[in-house]
Protein backbone atom coordinates (compact mmCIF):
# COMPACT_ATOMS: atom_id res chain seq x y z
CA UNK A 1 0.00 0.00 0.00
CA UNK A 2 2.94 2.05 0.74
CA UNK A 3 4.73 1.43 -2.67
CA UNK A 4 1.16 2.26 -4.22
CA UNK A 5 0.69 5.51 -2.29
CA UNK A 6 4.64 6.92 -2.99
CA UNK A 7 3.96 5.83 -6.68
CA UNK A 8 0.58 8.25 -6.90
CA UNK A 9 2.38 10.91 -5.16
CA UNK A 10 5.07 10.85 -7.32
CA UNK A 11 3.21 10.88 -10.25
CA UNK A 12 1.22 13.80 -9.08
CA UNK A 13 4.28 15.93 -9.16
CA UNK A 14 5.02 17.53 -12.30
CA UNK A 15 8.64 18.45 -12.81
CA UNK A 16 9.01 22.29 -13.47
CA UNK A 17 9.26 23.14 -16.85
CA UNK A 18 12.20 25.68 -15.98
CA UNK A 19 14.30 23.24 -13.93
CA UNK A 20 13.80 20.60 -16.62
CA UNK A 21 14.89 22.74 -19.72
CA UNK A 22 18.37 23.62 -17.23
CA UNK A 23 19.08 20.17 -16.57
CA UNK A 24 19.07 18.98 -19.78
CA UNK A 25 21.37 21.95 -20.83
CA UNK A 26 23.36 21.64 -18.87
CA UNK A 27 24.00 17.85 -19.57
CA UNK A 28 23.85 18.70 -23.36
CA UNK A 29 26.58 20.93 -22.87
CA UNK A 30 28.46 19.22 -20.81
CA UNK A 31 28.87 16.62 -23.18
CA UNK A 32 29.84 18.97 -26.20
CA UNK A 33 32.52 20.65 -23.87
CA UNK A 34 34.20 17.56 -22.75
CA UNK A 35 34.45 16.61 -26.97
CA UNK A 36 35.60 19.85 -27.91
CA UNK A 37 39.21 20.07 -28.52
CA UNK A 38 41.90 22.42 -28.89
CA UNK A 39 42.69 21.73 -32.87
CA UNK A 40 39.23 22.20 -33.43
CA UNK A 41 39.35 26.24 -32.76
CA UNK A 42 38.19 28.53 -30.41
CA UNK A 43 35.09 26.98 -28.07
CA UNK A 44 32.48 29.79 -28.72
CA UNK A 45 29.12 30.85 -30.33
CA UNK A 46 27.40 27.50 -30.17
CA UNK A 47 24.72 27.53 -27.12
CA UNK A 48 21.45 27.99 -27.92
CA UNK A 49 20.57 28.98 -24.02
CA UNK A 50 23.58 32.35 -24.66
CA UNK A 51 23.98 33.39 -20.96
CA UNK A 52 24.83 37.19 -21.97
CA UNK A 53 25.70 39.33 -25.09
CA UNK A 54 28.60 39.05 -27.13
CA UNK A 55 31.01 41.37 -26.75
CA UNK A 56 29.90 43.50 -29.62
CA UNK A 57 26.37 42.05 -28.88
CA UNK A 58 23.84 44.75 -30.18
CA UNK A 59 20.55 43.99 -27.80
CA UNK A 60 17.98 46.25 -29.27
CA UNK A 61 17.86 46.22 -33.10
CA UNK A 62 15.34 48.94 -33.65
CA UNK A 63 16.89 51.26 -31.16
CA UNK A 64 20.28 50.76 -32.05
CA UNK A 65 20.93 49.86 -35.22
CA UNK A 66 17.99 52.43 -37.24
CA UNK A 67 20.32 55.43 -39.16
CA UNK A 68 23.15 54.50 -37.62
CA UNK A 69 26.68 52.82 -39.04
CA UNK A 70 27.38 49.24 -38.03
CA UNK A 71 31.03 48.69 -38.52
CA UNK A 72 32.30 45.02 -39.78
CA UNK A 73 32.78 43.55 -36.14
CA UNK A 74 28.94 44.50 -35.41
CA UNK A 75 27.81 43.33 -38.58
CA UNK A 76 29.49 39.40 -37.92
CA UNK A 77 28.53 39.72 -34.48
CA UNK A 78 24.95 40.53 -35.38
CA UNK A 79 24.89 37.64 -38.05
CA UNK A 80 26.23 35.40 -35.34
CA UNK A 81 23.10 36.29 -33.38
CA UNK A 82 20.30 36.68 -35.81
CA UNK A 83 21.45 34.33 -39.11
CA UNK A 84 18.70 31.79 -39.43
CA UNK A 85 21.69 29.45 -40.92
CA UNK A 86 23.38 30.40 -37.94
CA UNK A 87 20.95 29.60 -35.54
CA UNK A 88 20.04 26.32 -37.13
CA UNK A 89 23.61 24.58 -37.02
CA UNK A 90 23.58 25.09 -33.05
CA UNK A 91 20.19 23.76 -33.23
CA UNK A 92 22.40 20.80 -35.03
CA UNK A 93 24.86 20.58 -32.49
CA UNK A 94 22.72 20.52 -29.58
CA UNK A 95 20.81 17.75 -31.24
CA UNK A 96 23.58 15.50 -31.73
CA UNK A 97 24.33 16.15 -27.82
CA UNK A 98 20.77 15.07 -27.00
CA UNK A 99 21.06 11.89 -29.04
CA UNK A 100 24.16 10.99 -27.43
CA UNK A 101 22.57 11.87 -23.52
CA UNK A 102 20.05 9.16 -24.43
CA UNK A 103 21.92 6.44 -25.86
CA UNK A 104 24.56 7.03 -22.74
CA UNK A 105 21.64 6.05 -20.54
CA UNK A 106 20.57 2.83 -22.14
CA UNK A 107 23.17 1.64 -20.41
CA UNK A 108 22.26 3.38 -17.25
CA UNK A 109 20.14 1.83 -14.48
CA UNK A 110 16.79 2.40 -15.68
CA UNK A 111 13.74 2.55 -13.30
CA UNK A 112 10.64 1.68 -13.56
CA UNK A 113 7.41 1.92 -11.84
CA UNK A 114 3.26 2.00 -12.40
CA UNK A 115 0.10 2.11 -9.70
CA UNK A 116 -3.07 1.31 -10.12
CA UNK A 117 -6.63 0.92 -8.14
CA UNK A 118 -9.91 -0.18 -8.74
CA UNK A 119 -12.92 -2.82 -7.76
CA UNK A 120 -12.83 -6.52 -8.86
CA UNK A 121 -16.08 -8.65 -8.19
CA UNK A 122 -14.99 -12.52 -8.57
CA UNK A 123 -17.91 -14.94 -7.91
CA UNK A 124 -19.23 -13.69 -4.91
CA UNK A 125 -16.28 -12.50 -3.67
CA UNK A 126 -15.75 -8.85 -4.19
CA UNK A 127 -13.34 -5.93 -2.92
CA UNK A 128 -11.49 -2.92 -3.03
CA UNK A 129 -8.20 -3.12 -4.71
CA UNK A 130 -4.83 -1.09 -4.87
CA UNK A 131 -1.22 -2.16 -6.01
CA UNK A 132 1.81 -1.10 -7.61
CA UNK A 133 5.54 -2.08 -8.58
CA UNK A 134 8.56 -0.89 -8.86
CA UNK A 135 11.99 -1.77 -10.60
CA UNK A 136 15.13 -0.98 -12.29
CA UNK A 137 16.62 -2.71 -15.82
CA UNK A 138 20.32 -2.60 -16.67
CA UNK A 139 21.79 -3.51 -20.24
CA UNK A 140 25.59 -4.33 -19.96
CA UNK A 141 27.94 -3.95 -22.75
CA UNK A 142 28.74 -7.87 -22.81
CA UNK A 143 24.86 -7.98 -23.77
CA UNK A 144 23.56 -8.83 -20.34
CA UNK A 145 20.35 -7.68 -19.12
CA UNK A 146 19.29 -7.68 -15.87
CA UNK A 147 15.33 -6.75 -14.47
CA UNK A 148 14.97 -6.25 -10.90
CA UNK A 149 11.30 -5.46 -9.73
CA UNK A 150 9.21 -5.36 -6.65
CA UNK A 151 5.13 -5.43 -6.74
CA UNK A 152 3.04 -4.76 -4.33
CA UNK A 153 -0.93 -5.50 -3.83
CA UNK A 154 -3.46 -4.99 -1.60
CA UNK A 155 -7.18 -6.44 -1.54
CA UNK A 156 -9.66 -4.99 0.86
CA UNK A 157 -12.62 -7.74 0.75
CA UNK A 158 -16.31 -6.40 0.84
CA UNK A 159 -17.86 -9.97 1.07
CA UNK A 160 -17.16 -13.49 1.04
CA UNK A 161 -14.78 -15.05 3.48
CA UNK A 162 -11.71 -14.09 2.10
CA UNK A 163 -9.22 -12.03 4.66
CA UNK A 164 -8.03 -8.75 3.34
CA UNK A 165 -4.14 -8.20 3.31
CA UNK A 166 -1.28 -7.50 1.25
CA UNK A 167 0.82 -9.44 -1.42
CA UNK A 168 4.65 -8.72 -2.13
CA UNK A 169 6.12 -10.39 -5.14
CA UNK A 170 10.07 -9.89 -6.06
CA UNK A 171 10.90 -11.05 -9.69
CA UNK A 172 14.88 -10.98 -10.74
CA UNK A 173 15.74 -12.10 -14.47
CA UNK A 174 19.17 -12.02 -15.79
CA UNK A 175 19.80 -12.86 -19.56
CA UNK A 176 23.14 -13.48 -21.21
CA UNK A 177 23.59 -13.85 -24.95
CA UNK A 178 26.48 -16.27 -25.80
CA UNK A 179 26.69 -15.89 -29.19
CA UNK A 180 25.19 -13.63 -31.20
CA UNK A 181 25.38 -9.80 -29.44
CA UNK A 182 27.89 -11.01 -26.86
CA UNK A 183 30.64 -9.12 -28.19
CA UNK A 184 30.81 -5.56 -26.21
CA UNK A 185 32.12 -3.52 -29.47
CA UNK A 186 28.26 -4.97 -31.21
CA UNK A 187 26.19 -3.88 -28.04
CA UNK A 188 28.15 -0.36 -27.28
CA UNK A 189 28.18 0.43 -31.35
CA UNK A 190 24.83 2.43 -31.19
CA UNK A 191 26.53 4.66 -28.07
CA UNK A 192 29.96 4.61 -30.32
CA UNK A 193 28.42 5.87 -33.03
CA UNK A 194 26.71 8.78 -31.39
CA UNK A 195 29.88 9.42 -29.66
CA UNK A 196 31.40 10.03 -33.11
CA UNK A 197 28.41 11.50 -34.26
CA UNK A 198 28.61 14.64 -31.36
CA UNK A 199 32.82 14.59 -32.74
CA UNK A 200 31.76 15.09 -36.46
CA UNK A 201 29.02 17.68 -35.70
CA UNK A 202 31.86 19.62 -33.47
CA UNK A 203 34.23 19.69 -36.41
CA UNK A 204 31.43 20.46 -38.81
CA UNK A 205 30.16 23.05 -36.62
CA UNK A 206 33.73 24.88 -36.07
CA UNK A 207 34.50 24.79 -39.60
CA UNK A 208 31.05 26.57 -40.28
CA UNK A 209 31.81 29.18 -38.38
CA UNK A 210 35.32 29.88 -40.73
CA UNK A 211 33.11 29.66 -43.40
CA UNK A 212 30.38 31.76 -42.10
CA UNK A 213 32.88 34.76 -41.13
CA UNK A 214 34.49 34.90 -44.21
CA UNK A 215 31.08 34.97 -46.14
CA UNK A 216 29.73 37.88 -44.16
CA UNK A 217 32.89 39.27 -44.11
CA UNK A 218 33.31 38.84 -48.17
CA UNK A 219 30.02 40.29 -48.19
CA UNK A 220 30.56 43.09 -45.94
CA UNK A 221 33.58 44.40 -48.32
CA UNK A 222 31.42 43.65 -51.11
CA UNK A 223 28.71 46.22 -50.32
CA UNK A 224 31.65 48.62 -49.59
CA UNK A 225 32.52 47.98 -52.95
CA UNK A 226 29.31 49.18 -54.22
CA UNK A 227 29.52 52.05 -52.45
CA UNK A 228 32.73 53.10 -53.41
CA UNK A 229 31.23 52.77 -56.90
CA UNK A 230 28.71 54.57 -56.15
CA UNK A 231 30.45 57.38 -55.01
CA UNK A 232 33.01 57.07 -57.98
CA UNK A 233 30.35 57.52 -60.37
CA UNK A 234 28.74 60.42 -58.74
CA UNK A 235 32.06 61.99 -58.34
CA UNK A 236 32.62 60.89 -61.96
CA UNK A 237 29.61 62.65 -63.23
CA UNK A 238 30.05 65.98 -61.10
CA UNK A 239 33.58 65.67 -63.07
CA UNK A 240 32.32 65.89 -66.45
CA UNK A 241 30.05 68.61 -65.40
CA UNK A 242 32.78 70.75 -64.64
CA UNK A 243 34.34 69.28 -67.85
CA UNK A 244 31.02 70.29 -69.87
CA UNK A 245 30.58 73.55 -68.54
CA UNK A 246 34.72 74.55 -69.33
CA UNK A 247 33.90 73.11 -72.86
CA UNK A 248 30.58 74.98 -73.23
CA UNK A 249 32.33 78.56 -71.69
CA UNK A 250 35.39 77.67 -74.78
CA UNK A 251 32.81 76.66 -77.52
CA UNK A 252 30.93 80.09 -76.71
CA UNK A 253 34.33 81.47 -77.54
CA UNK A 254 34.59 79.77 -80.63
CA UNK A 255 37.92 78.15 -78.59
CA UNK A 256 36.25 74.97 -79.32
CA UNK A 257 34.37 73.18 -82.18
CA UNK A 258 30.71 72.42 -81.82
CA UNK A 259 31.71 68.61 -82.27
CA UNK A 260 33.70 68.45 -79.21
CA UNK A 261 31.21 70.00 -77.07
CA UNK A 262 28.67 67.28 -78.30
CA UNK A 263 31.26 64.94 -77.31
CA UNK A 264 31.19 66.04 -73.52
CA UNK A 265 27.64 66.59 -73.23
CA UNK A 266 27.18 63.12 -74.05
CA UNK A 267 30.14 61.60 -71.76
CA UNK A 268 27.83 63.61 -69.33
CA UNK A 269 24.80 61.86 -70.08
CA UNK A 270 26.56 58.60 -69.81
CA UNK A 271 27.77 58.95 -66.61
CA UNK A 272 24.37 60.51 -65.36
CA UNK A 273 23.18 56.91 -66.54
CA UNK A 274 26.04 55.18 -64.86
CA UNK A 275 25.60 57.24 -61.47
CA UNK A 276 21.71 56.49 -61.30
CA UNK A 277 22.90 52.54 -61.82
CA UNK A 278 25.65 52.62 -59.48
CA UNK A 279 23.50 53.99 -56.99
CA UNK A 280 20.53 51.40 -57.37
CA UNK A 281 23.32 48.34 -57.37
CA UNK A 282 24.31 49.17 -54.23
CA UNK A 283 21.13 49.89 -52.21
CA UNK A 284 20.33 46.72 -53.66
CA UNK A 285 23.18 44.81 -51.76
CA UNK A 286 22.81 46.77 -49.16
CA UNK A 287 19.30 45.29 -48.63
CA UNK A 288 20.90 41.62 -49.77
CA UNK A 289 23.31 41.85 -47.11
CA UNK A 290 20.61 42.84 -44.48
CA UNK A 291 18.92 39.60 -45.18
CA UNK A 292 22.16 37.61 -44.74
CA UNK A 293 22.66 39.25 -41.66
CA UNK A 294 19.10 38.45 -40.20
CA UNK A 295 18.34 42.26 -39.90
CA UNK A 296 14.69 43.70 -40.60
CA UNK A 297 15.38 45.09 -44.48
CA UNK A 298 13.42 48.17 -43.76
CA UNK A 299 16.00 49.90 -41.41
CA UNK A 300 17.85 52.66 -42.59
CA UNK A 301 21.73 51.57 -41.87
CA UNK A 302 25.12 52.20 -43.52
CA UNK A 303 28.33 50.64 -43.13
CA UNK A 304 31.37 51.97 -42.06
CA UNK A 305 33.62 53.18 -44.96
CA UNK A 306 36.31 53.14 -42.94
CA UNK A 307 36.89 49.78 -42.91
CA UNK A 308 37.66 50.01 -47.06
CA UNK A 309 39.80 52.69 -46.06
CA UNK A 310 42.00 50.44 -43.57
CA UNK A 311 42.31 47.94 -46.14
CA UNK A 312 44.12 50.62 -48.43
CA UNK A 313 46.46 51.48 -45.55
CA UNK A 314 47.75 48.20 -45.00
CA UNK A 315 50.46 46.59 -46.95
CA UNK A 316 49.46 43.87 -48.50
CA UNK A 317 52.27 41.42 -49.28
CA UNK A 318 53.11 38.57 -51.89
CA UNK A 319 52.28 34.93 -50.54
CA UNK A 320 55.70 33.86 -49.16
CA UNK A 321 54.90 30.37 -49.32
CA UNK A 322 54.59 27.46 -51.51
CA UNK A 323 51.95 25.90 -52.55
CA UNK A 324 52.91 22.53 -51.56
CA UNK A 325 53.41 23.80 -47.75
CA UNK A 326 49.65 24.81 -48.31
CA UNK A 327 48.18 21.35 -49.38
CA UNK A 328 50.30 19.32 -46.78
CA UNK A 329 48.57 21.63 -44.18
CA UNK A 330 45.39 22.06 -44.91
CA UNK A 331 45.60 17.40 -45.30
CA UNK A 332 47.19 18.04 -41.75
CA UNK A 333 44.33 20.11 -40.33
CA UNK A 334 40.87 20.57 -42.52
CA UNK A 335 38.24 19.19 -40.06
CA UNK A 336 35.90 18.10 -42.87
CA UNK A 337 38.42 15.90 -44.21
CA UNK A 338 39.27 14.06 -40.65
CA UNK A 339 34.96 13.74 -40.65
CA UNK A 340 34.83 11.66 -44.23
CA UNK A 341 38.27 9.59 -42.89
CA UNK A 342 36.31 8.72 -39.84
CA UNK A 343 33.09 7.69 -41.81
CA UNK A 344 35.34 4.97 -43.32
CA UNK A 345 36.15 3.80 -39.52
CA UNK A 346 32.14 3.61 -38.97
CA UNK A 347 31.64 2.13 -41.93
CA UNK A 348 33.74 -0.76 -41.04
CA UNK A 349 32.18 -1.20 -37.95
CA UNK A 350 28.73 -1.32 -39.45
CA UNK A 351 30.27 -4.78 -41.42
CA UNK A 352 31.09 -7.00 -38.01
CA UNK A 353 27.67 -5.50 -36.54
CA UNK A 354 26.07 -6.80 -40.03
CA UNK A 355 28.24 -10.04 -39.78
CA UNK A 356 27.20 -10.78 -36.38
CA UNK A 357 23.64 -10.20 -37.05
CA UNK A 358 23.76 -13.32 -39.10
CA UNK A 359 25.13 -15.63 -36.24
CA UNK A 360 22.44 -17.84 -34.56
CA UNK A 361 21.36 -16.70 -31.25
CA UNK A 362 21.48 -18.73 -28.10
CA UNK A 363 21.05 -17.17 -24.56
CA UNK A 364 21.08 -18.06 -21.12
CA UNK A 365 18.46 -16.74 -18.70
CA UNK A 366 17.59 -17.26 -15.33
CA UNK A 367 14.66 -15.87 -13.80
CA UNK A 368 13.73 -16.29 -10.16
CA UNK A 369 10.19 -15.17 -8.49
CA UNK A 370 9.45 -14.82 -4.55
CA UNK A 371 6.46 -13.55 -2.59
CA UNK A 372 5.46 -12.94 0.57
CA UNK A 373 2.32 -12.64 2.72
CA UNK A 374 0.69 -15.19 0.60
CA UNK A 375 -1.58 -16.75 3.26
CA UNK A 376 -3.59 -13.56 3.72
CA UNK A 377 -3.76 -12.89 -0.10
CA UNK A 378 -7.50 -13.21 -0.81
CA UNK A 379 -8.44 -15.30 -4.27
CA UNK A 380 -5.15 -16.93 -4.78
CA UNK A 381 -1.97 -18.52 -2.84
CA UNK A 382 1.02 -19.01 -4.78
CA UNK A 383 5.01 -20.29 -4.47
CA UNK A 384 7.90 -18.89 -4.75
CA UNK A 385 9.82 -19.82 -8.55
CA UNK A 386 12.71 -20.36 -10.12
CA UNK A 387 14.05 -20.91 -13.82
CA UNK A 388 17.23 -21.66 -15.95
CA UNK A 389 17.77 -22.35 -19.43
CA UNK A 390 19.02 -21.86 -22.77
CA UNK A 391 17.08 -20.26 -25.35
CA UNK A 392 18.24 -21.14 -29.21
CA UNK A 393 17.42 -19.26 -32.69
CA UNK A 394 19.50 -20.64 -35.69
CA UNK A 395 18.48 -18.28 -38.01
CA UNK A 396 16.88 -20.33 -40.74
CA UNK A 397 15.68 -17.47 -42.36
CA UNK A 398 19.24 -15.42 -42.89
CA UNK A 399 18.20 -13.43 -45.90
CA UNK A 400 16.98 -10.12 -44.40
CA UNK A 401 20.48 -10.23 -42.34
CA UNK A 402 22.34 -11.71 -45.69
CA UNK A 403 21.18 -8.44 -47.38
CA UNK A 404 21.80 -6.41 -44.72
CA UNK A 405 25.83 -7.75 -44.29
CA UNK A 406 26.03 -6.87 -48.17
CA UNK A 407 24.76 -3.52 -48.15
CA UNK A 408 26.94 -2.97 -45.25
CA UNK A 409 29.99 -3.62 -48.09
CA UNK A 410 28.32 -1.69 -50.34
CA UNK A 411 28.21 1.31 -48.08
CA UNK A 412 32.01 0.63 -46.86
CA UNK A 413 33.33 1.15 -50.49
CA UNK A 414 30.68 4.03 -50.83
CA UNK A 415 32.69 5.88 -47.74
CA UNK A 416 35.77 4.86 -49.08
CA UNK A 417 35.07 6.78 -52.48
CA UNK A 418 34.02 9.42 -50.43
CA UNK A 419 37.05 9.69 -48.66
CA UNK A 420 39.40 9.73 -51.87
CA UNK A 421 36.99 11.87 -53.28
CA UNK A 422 37.09 14.56 -50.54
CA UNK A 423 40.80 14.66 -50.75
CA UNK A 424 41.45 15.34 -54.41
CA UNK A 425 38.98 18.28 -53.65
CA UNK A 426 40.78 19.45 -50.23
CA UNK A 427 43.82 19.83 -52.59
CA UNK A 428 42.05 20.90 -55.37
CA UNK A 429 40.57 23.72 -53.12
CA UNK A 430 43.70 24.63 -51.88
CA UNK A 431 45.49 24.54 -55.32
CA UNK A 432 42.99 27.04 -56.03
CA UNK A 433 42.47 29.30 -53.51
CA UNK A 434 46.19 29.40 -53.80
CA UNK A 435 46.40 30.74 -57.17
CA UNK A 436 43.69 33.18 -57.21
CA UNK A 437 45.57 34.69 -53.97
CA UNK A 438 48.40 34.73 -56.42
CA UNK A 439 46.46 35.98 -59.28
CA UNK A 440 44.48 38.96 -57.11
CA UNK A 441 47.79 40.29 -55.12
CA UNK A 442 49.61 40.57 -58.57
CA UNK A 443 46.23 42.58 -59.74
CA UNK A 444 45.88 44.37 -57.45
CA UNK A 445 49.48 45.45 -57.44
CA UNK A 446 48.88 46.26 -61.18
CA UNK A 447 45.28 48.28 -61.09
CA UNK A 448 47.20 50.23 -57.81
CA UNK A 449 49.94 51.75 -60.20
CA UNK A 450 47.40 51.89 -62.80
CA UNK A 451 45.23 54.60 -60.56
CA UNK A 452 48.03 56.22 -59.89
CA UNK A 453 48.75 56.53 -63.66
CA UNK A 454 45.38 57.61 -64.54
CA UNK A 455 45.21 60.42 -61.50
CA UNK A 456 48.30 62.11 -63.28
CA UNK A 457 47.10 61.72 -66.74
CA UNK A 458 44.13 63.59 -65.75
CA UNK A 459 45.69 66.29 -63.96
CA UNK A 460 47.96 66.89 -66.61
CA UNK A 461 45.76 66.51 -69.87
CA UNK A 462 43.58 69.63 -68.01
CA UNK A 463 46.63 71.36 -67.52
CA UNK A 464 47.57 71.18 -71.31
CA UNK A 465 44.17 72.20 -72.01
CA UNK A 466 44.45 75.23 -70.95
CA UNK A 467 47.32 75.76 -73.11
CA UNK A 468 44.93 74.24 -75.90
CA UNK A 469 47.94 71.85 -76.24
CA UNK A 470 44.83 69.07 -75.67
CA UNK A 471 41.28 68.81 -76.58
CA UNK A 472 38.15 68.23 -75.16
CA UNK A 473 38.54 64.50 -76.00
CA UNK A 474 41.84 64.10 -74.52
CA UNK A 475 40.25 65.34 -71.17
CA UNK A 476 37.17 62.90 -71.36
CA UNK A 477 39.45 60.36 -72.11
CA UNK A 478 41.52 60.83 -69.14
CA UNK A 479 38.26 61.46 -66.73
CA UNK A 480 36.59 57.83 -68.06
CA UNK A 481 40.07 56.11 -67.50
CA UNK A 482 40.48 57.30 -63.82
CA UNK A 483 36.78 56.29 -62.96
CA UNK A 484 37.28 53.01 -64.53
CA UNK A 485 40.77 53.07 -62.91
CA UNK A 486 39.34 53.99 -59.25
CA UNK A 487 36.74 50.85 -59.58
CA UNK A 488 38.96 48.52 -60.59
CA UNK A 489 41.71 49.20 -57.72
CA UNK A 490 38.97 48.57 -55.17
CA UNK A 491 37.92 45.80 -56.82
CA UNK A 492 41.12 44.57 -57.31
CA UNK A 493 41.50 45.46 -53.60
CA UNK A 494 38.39 43.36 -52.01
CA UNK A 495 38.69 40.73 -54.20
CA UNK A 496 42.91 40.41 -53.02
CA UNK A 497 41.43 40.46 -49.09
CA UNK A 498 38.53 37.62 -49.68
CA UNK A 499 41.46 35.69 -51.22
CA UNK A 500 43.43 35.53 -48.36
CA UNK A 501 40.25 34.99 -46.29
CA UNK A 502 39.30 31.76 -48.17
CA UNK A 503 42.83 30.72 -48.44
CA UNK A 504 42.71 30.74 -44.81
CA UNK A 505 39.72 29.10 -44.44
CA UNK A 506 40.32 26.26 -46.96
CA UNK A 507 43.62 25.67 -45.22
CA UNK A 508 41.99 25.38 -42.04
CA UNK A 509 44.39 28.01 -40.46
CA UNK A 510 42.04 30.37 -40.15
CA UNK A 511 40.74 31.38 -36.12
CA UNK A 512 37.38 32.39 -35.03
CA UNK A 513 37.27 34.98 -31.82
CA UNK A 514 34.63 34.54 -29.96
CA UNK A 515 32.71 37.80 -31.26
CA UNK A 516 32.77 36.19 -34.27
CA UNK A 517 35.66 37.83 -36.38
CA UNK A 518 39.16 36.30 -37.67
CA UNK A 519 42.46 37.29 -36.91
CA UNK A 520 44.57 38.95 -38.51
CA UNK A 521 44.85 37.66 -42.07
CA UNK A 522 47.61 39.50 -43.21
CA UNK A 523 50.49 37.94 -40.95
CA UNK A 524 49.98 34.60 -42.65
CA UNK A 525 53.98 33.92 -44.36
CA UNK A 526 55.75 30.53 -45.02
CA UNK A 527 56.75 30.19 -41.08
CA UNK A 528 53.43 30.80 -40.06
CA UNK A 529 52.08 27.78 -42.32
CA UNK A 530 55.02 25.58 -41.30
CA UNK A 531 54.55 26.21 -37.56
CA UNK A 532 50.45 25.11 -38.25
CA UNK A 533 52.19 21.57 -39.58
Amino acid sequence: MACFAGLCLHGCCAPKADEVKAKVDKNAYRIIDSKWKDQFGVKANYRIDSAGPAPFDIQDTNAYLSGSTLSLAQAVNYAVDHNLIYQLEKDFLYIKALDLRLARHQFDYLPFGSAETGYVKNGEDEGLTAGGGIGVNKLFKTGAKISLGLATAWMEVLSGDKDSGLSNVFLAVFEQPLMRGRDPNIVLENLTQSERDVLYQIRFFSRFRKRFAVSITSRYYEVLQAYDAYRNARDNFQSLIDIYDHAYKLSIAGRLPQFELDQARQDKLIASDSYLQAEKFYNQQLDDFKLALGMPVELEIQLDYNELAALRNIEMKMPAFSENEAVGTALDRRLDLANTFDAVIDAERKVLVAYDDMRPDLRIAIASEMQSNRAITPFSSGKDKAFIGLRFDPNLDPLSQENNYRLSLVFLEQNQRSYKEKLNSVILDVRTVYRDLMESAQRYKVQSEQLVLARHRLKDTMNLLQYARANTRDVLDAQRDLFRAQDAATEAMVIYTISMLRFYRDVEIMEVRPDGMWENIFAVNSDTIKKER
